[in-house]
């Protein structure tokens, strides 16, 4: 409804979302020791009335409608999120922040050969030499994280990475389409799933009122607004740069548990994410000239 979202506008809107997410890691940190399921079912709890109010604006008064048009997509985007979400508290749980985010990166890369073959999306020259230079910039950045062997909190962060590339591809999928609700389908179906394992297990959903209140936060203000945002500006970004932008995700998140709670980051930590920047900086700069038309939402 209203206004006119144009290239420029939509990577701002992208990478805005990263800055959102990349305190993730810091608030899931500020939680101690809740369980992986706890926090995603609060968090959760957070993020889905936030979704419903910003979905019932954007349809004029007509949020269920506008859930049951995701269709498919919709569908498919939210059963991919349920393991990105997990899979990224669990990995932020078992290894460093700065190891965890290291693997998310491989989102963008997942997201660009998915959408070449899934979507026969092309990709520009530019696009793939940056994003190999963004490579090279996080390897630089954990090389030190890789070696302590967290290998189950790595395996769930490459699982996160393959959830969030499908949620991707979806909106890629769907584009002309309010894929908003793929996330509150997310949402609710982790609600589902988290409780759903933690009865099953036999744990209680009993936390902290302080760290219930951090999970609820990071539902509303970190994922409700990072994912409004980076739905409306994934509409006319194309896929392969939407997965770079996020990456400056990657370079923040270690920065600021290292800022607050004292978690190491190395010097390479700092030199690749110089890097990184600079690829981001380099392809946004060269896509200003390829940019697509925009979209009236």
């Amino acid at each position: 409804m209203g206004g006119e979202i144009g290239y420029r506008r939509g990577v701002i809107l992208v990478f805005a979302a990263a800055v959102l997410w990349s305190l993730m890691g810091l608030a899931i940190r500020l939680m101690g020791d809740a369980g992986t399921w706890q926090v995603l079912f609060y968090r959760s709890l957070g993020l889905v009335p936030v979704l419903f109010v910003v979905i019932w604006h954007r349809s004029g008064g007509l949020p269920f409608a506008r859930i049951r048009k995701a269709g498919w997509p919709g569908l498919v985007g939210g059963t991919g999120l349920v393991f990105a979400f997990s899979g990224a508290i669990f990995a932020i749980q078992t290894t460093t922040v700065a190891n965890a985010v290291f693997l998310f990166a491989a989102a963008p890369l997942m997201t660009a050969v998915m959408a070449w073959l899934l979507l026969k999306e092309p990709v520009r020259p530019a696009t793939w030499g940056a994003i190999a230079l963004a490579g090279i910039g996080m390897f630089v950045m954990v090389r030190e994280g890789l070696a302590i062997g967290a290998g189950i909190g790595n395996l769930a962060a490459l699982l996160s990475s393959v959830g969030f590339a499908a949620f991707t591809i979806t909106l890629r999928w769907g584009r002309l389409g309010d894929m908003l609700p793929a996330v509150l389908i997310g949402g609710t179906l982790s609600i589902l799933v988290a409780a759903g394992v933690i009865a099953a297990r036999g744990e209680s959903f009993a936390l902290p009122l302080r760290s219930i209140g951090i999970a609820m936060l990071m539902g509303v203000v970190l994922l409700g607004l990072g994912m409004a945002i980076y739905t409306a500006g994934s509409r006319v970004v194309p896929a392969a740069e939407i997965g770079l932008l996020s990456m400056a995700e990657v370079m923040l998140s270690p920065v600021w548990v290292w800022l607050f709670l004292g978690e190491s980051a190395s010097a390479g930590t700092f030199a690749g994410g110089a890097v990184l920047l600079t690829a981001i900086g380099l392809n946004a700069a060269t896509g200003m000239r390829h940019r697509p038309p925009p979209l009236t939402v």
